[in-house]
């Protein structure tokens, strides 16, 4: 994609999703997201019925009298977009790749909460984080996270995301709402969602393929692996391998719906062949109502 080709998609894909982004703010946003972090607001003098373990002990020391720190919900939202851009990315067999909806779904969130002032950052990951882009507010922040989930190439095929979030762990010392946008298929990655949602609100974007949920009648077709490379010839015209298909992958989204509600994970799945826009503002709109 040529640069003068990147502006235009770019711009195509902040007045598709204006509206969507509209709708959203216009809706308690700040309700979207559960537990905003707390800062650092003043120290006053201790009063009766303040909970000791606020007692800030440098300045009573200093002043002869017992002070109390106190703390405010802060004012911004920090948003993290963890970018899966392995290579499993560019398969789309309806017309949108994965990675032309997640620009899309990226754009939503990105100007979302930058019109609301709050900060969003990203990561890119492979079986590593390829690039990172600390948190900050502004439309043009979201405008660049946009451009580079377009435009980026990554340098590696396969995925890990506990690596990706052993390297962000230090980066992420205060509560902040995560998007994770990927398909999830390396189950045993899963854990890691956990972890991450002991110390963070977790949102599941979970991207799919209608070739992903059934196989069309088409004879001997090719099964490729993009991240491993590994290959398999089946027979699709056996209705046996197209219902072995459907039934593992009705399991396989059955036990990822399990993981993430047993473990207090939001999960949307979408798909790149149908239109995102009222099942995305239905998601936020469930958790608008559950965390107001």
């Amino acid at each position: 994609m040529t640069p003068a080709e990147l502006l235009r998609e770019v711009k195509r894909i902040e007045l598709t999703t204006r509206e969507l982004v509209r709708d959203l703010v216009a809706g308690d946003y700040a309700s979207v997201f559960r537990g905003r972090g707390m800062e650092f607001a003043e120290v006053r003098e201790y009063l009766p019925g303040d909970d000791v373990r606020t007692i800030d002990w440098s300045v009573t020391a200093r002043l002869g009298t017992p002070y109390v720190k106190r703390f405010q919900e802060e004012r911004q939202l920090t948003l993290l977009l963890l970018v899966d851009v392995s290579a499993s990315g560019g398969f789309g067999s309806a017309g949108r790749t994965r990675r032309q909806l997640i620009a899309e779904l990226t754009a939503v969130l990105g100007f979302a909460s930058t019109r609301h002032r709050d900060r969003v950052g990203a990561a890119f990951y492979s079986d590593r984080v390829e690039w990172f882009l600390p948190p900050r507010s502004g439309r043009r922040q979201a405008v660049r996270i946009v451009d580079q989930v377009l435009a980026y190439q990554p340098e590696d095929r396969a995925t890990d995301l506990p690596r990706a979030l052993q390297y962000l762990d230090p980066l992420l010392r205060r509560h902040a709402a995560v998007v994770v946008l990927s398909d999830f298929l390396d189950q045993p990655q899963w854990p890691a969602l956990d972890r991450l949602a002991w110390q963070h609100d977790v949102m599941a974007l979970q991207i799919t393929d209608p070739r992903e949920r059934e196989l069309p009648a088409v004879g001997l077709v090719t099964l490729w692996d993009p991240e491993s490379g590994d290959w398999a010839v089946i027979d699709a015209d056996d209705i046996a391998v197209r219902q072995r298909f459907v039934a593992e992958r009705t399991a396989f989204d059955t036990a990822f719906s399990s993981f993430c509600n047993t473990r207090g994970i939001d999960l949307l799945r979408l798909d790149t062949d149908r239109p995102y826009g009222e099942r995305l503002a239905a998601f936020f709109s469930r958790r608008e109502h559950r965390w107001a």
